[in-house]
């Protein structure tokens, strides 16, 4: 099945086709990925939303109220019962 979008190229190089105007280079994200933090176990949209705050760790996730952390650009519903439970493996939570 062909993928259907127009044909771009990144500053990278890559070459990839997307449907929508969202000008984010698949193949870049997936290099960029996090392979062993918490990071990794989210969406790049909600990575990329928690970067632009500086969350680059749990401690640093903890300083936030879930109601912040979830109104923040990128979050869909499915990303904060994965960072409630990666907050709480480590015996973190949200700020109250």
């Amino acid at each position: 099945m062909a993928i259907k979008g127009t044909s771009r190229t990144c500053k990278n190089g890559h070459q990839f086709k997307k449907s929508n105007d969202c000008p984010t280079c698949p193949i870049c994200e997936q290099e960029r990925k996090p392979k062993d933090s918490f990071l990794s176990l989210i969406v790049a949209p909600a990575r990329r939303a928690l970067e632009r705050e500086n969350i680059k760790t749990l401690e640093d996730l903890a300083k936030w109220t879930e109601k912040d952390i979830g109104n923040l650009h990128g979050m869909g519903p499915s990303t904060l019962p994965k960072l409630k439970k990666a907050l709480n493996d480590y015996g973190l939570s949200f700020k109250a």
